[in-house]
């Protein structure tokens, strides 16, 4: 009898663990960091994953919904536990109007003061996702005061997004790795010929 009391309470702890779970949803991250990116940098979109293929050349369409089916199906749930978990499964919104502005504003601004001067050379994109002055000769005299100034704007309203949205999910504490997901999008949607940075501080044209 007393072999058989200990079952619930096991069940109890394992469901508590798998509730408490929560993941930090990179796939769904990686996704709103493109999508907010390709808004501010302009309308240049990245060319569309190609479809699948079919033996024999065939194109076969897979929605992105099917395809995440495997990954997102909750074992636990099916054992009848652990529902919670599935139920809580996180996101990631940029949907939220203070996100929104600061979105505006960044490609206001990179639209009317910075993206000259990424097709020149003088500016490029850091392997942390700030911008850069890389080469202020290529900067003419009056406007470099401007630049400068537009370019920590920039910087700045970028640190804020990533806090944004880490609150705006209720998971302050994925700011960080939001960050991260960002940097590595700034650089992989910067258009052929723009500069970035290497992981090792060094740059290349695109």
């Amino acid at each position: 009898m007393r072999r058989w009391m200990g079952i619930p309470v096991a069940a109890v702890a394992l469901t508590a663990c798998v509730t408490i779970n929560v993941y930090f949803p990179a796939a769904e991250a990686k996704e709103a960091a493109r999508e907010f990116v390709e808004k501010v940098i302009g309308d240049d979109a990245q060319p569309a994953p190609k479809p699948q293929e079919k033996p024999g050349g065939q194109s076969a369409y897979v929605p992105s919904a099917e395809r995440s089916l495997a990954s997102r199906i909750d074992w636990w749930s099916l054992m009848g536990i652990g529902t919670a978990h599935a139920q809580g499964q996180p996101d990631i919104t940029i949907k939220t109007p203070a996100i929104q502005s600061i979105q505006a504003r960044m490609a206001q601004r990179f639209d009317g003061q910075l993206k000259a001067h990424f097709e020149s050379g003088a500016l490029g994109i850091a392997n942390d996702g700030t911008i850069d002055v890389r080469d202020a000769a290529k900067i003419p005299l009056p406007q470099r005061v401007g630049v400068n100034q537009a370019v920590a704007e920039q910087n700045r309203d970028a640190r804020a997004v990533y806090r944004e949205i880490a609150v705006a999910n209720d998971h302050p504490e994925w700011e960080q790795q939001i960050r991260a997901v960002f940097a590595r999008q700034w650089v992989d949607s910067a258009r052929p010929g723009w500069w970035v940075q290497d992981a090792g501080g060094g740059w290349r044209q695109k």
